[in-house]
């Protein structure tokens, strides 16, 4: 009965808060429902209600969803710290780190099914039911990382809190080989993803060997950038202790991982206009448009703007102390653009034809993809709250031992 004692304790502490905490709870899910009847709309209607078309048939979703997977790969930014060089203040938050790599797998997981006209059909792909199509298909590779990955991210954290919450010690060799599990895997989620786009040879602007790279050091980019500003949020508003050396560390990371995105970018410019080809096409659309067409070519100057300003805020010890929060927002605007919307589209366009086909996400999939993101920062909300309370001594199967060694996790 602990175990089950333990889980609705968590749950009730997760929907127990202030004005400001429901007001908070309220406003994610009314963008929820929202964001459900906007997809009931596209059950109904199919996805002619959305911008995609035969000629650009991924859109804001799987933008969406590449961007995601890198938000939950950056969770082992602390992972690694906190538990291969026993960092004792970076140990005291990576519990919060996992629960975000849990919301951002859901969210991205719900961005592939709202992408899908007939999200029914994943029954094909149930072994037993359907074919699964492992090891061959690289989409049943992407289900096996993701599900993996989200497997490891809530038995982890499960079993620390658990320890926790009965007032004991987690046994460290008990769930080490699993932290160690899921270092690796957390690189994997994004090489697969990265896999998912390189390995289609008829789109040039996706068949690159440096996408994997590419897609690892934006992860570590935008994660860090997020994870920074949410602890130090949780700082503010709960007394959960965050050292500020964990946002010094994470800061640094996210300095040379900045560098080296942009050194990324320099290179495939050079690579593709210097000697301009055909294969080009998809580059010069975004970057100058193409036969009158430029529709994505504000958003990716700005993203370029952006990342240049927070890269230089970084660089330079001064303004990054004072100006921390502002790079962290530039930087994970930036990459959301640059990895989002302007690498997924461009893919399309041209065809292989040669048409140029532009497209404009619709209110559905906005609606919807805010549903989504409402949904991502709901699971995040509720788990971080749980944690806290358990971590830090406030929820307990026996009340009169003292708080919780949440360093020990």
């Amino acid at each position: 009965m602990t175990l089950l004692n333990f889980l609705l304790d968590g749950t009730r502490v997760m929907f127990r808060g202030g004005k400001a905490y429901w007001l908070w709870l309220l406003a994610l899910a009314t963008i929820v429902v929202l964001g459900g009847y906007a997809y009931g709309i596209q059950l109904g209607d199919g996805l002619v209600v959305t911008g995609m078309s035969d000629q650009v048939s991924w859109g804001f979703y799987i933008a969406n969803f590449a961007f995601l997977v890198g938000i939950a790969a950056a969770a082992v930014l602390l992972v690694i710290p906190a538990y291969v060089f026993n960092r004792r203040d970076i140990k005291a938050v990576v519990l919060i780190g996992e629960g975000l790599a849990v919301a951002a797998v859901v969210g991205a997981m719900l961005f592939v099914i709202v992408d899908l006209g007939r999200p029914d059909r994943l029954l094909h792909m149930i072994p037993g039911i359907g074919r699964f199509n492992f090891p061959d298909s690289l989409l049943a590779w992407d289900v096996v990382v993701l599900n993996g990955y989200l497997a490891l991210n809530l038995a982890i954290p499960l079993y620390v809190h658990f320890c926790h919450y009965r007032g004991q010690e987690p046994v460290f060799k008990a769930y080490f080989p699993f932290v160690v599990l899921a270092m690796f895997w957390a690189i994997s989620i994004h090489t697969v993803t990265a896999f998912l786009f390189s390995a289609n040879a008829a789109r040039p602007f996706w068949h690159v060997a440096l996408l994997g790279p590419r897609f690892i050091a934006t992860a570590f980019v935008s994660g860090p950038a997020l994870i920074i500003l949410l602890l130090q949020l949780l700082r503010r508003t709960t007394r959960y202790p965050v050292a500020q050396s964990v946002i010094d560390t994470l800061s640094i990371v996210m300095t040379f991982a900045l560098q080296i995105s942009l050194f990324f970018v320099g290179v495939e410019l050079f690579t593709d206009f210097y000697n301009e080809t055909s294969h080009a096409a998809s580059l010069r659309y975004l970057y100058f448009g193409l036969e009158g067409h430029n529709a994505l070519q504000p958003y990716i100057w700005g993203a370029l703007a952006m990342n240049l300003v927070a890269v230089v805020i970084l660089m330079i010890h001064p303004l990054r102390r004072r100006l921390l929060n502002v790079a962290c927002v530039l930087a994970f605007v930036g990459i959301w653009i640059e990895k989002g919307i302007g690498f997924v589209v461009p893919g399309f366009i041209p065809t292989p034809l040669g048409e140029v086909f532009e497209y404009t996400p619709s209110g559905v999939e906005l609606a919807v993809s805010a549903g989504i993101w409402a949904v991502v920062a709901l699971l995040f909300t509720l788990l971080a709250k749980a944690s806290i309370a358990i971590s830090t001594g406030e929820v307990r199967a026996e009340r009169s031992p003292g708080p919780a060694q949440i360093t020990s996790a």
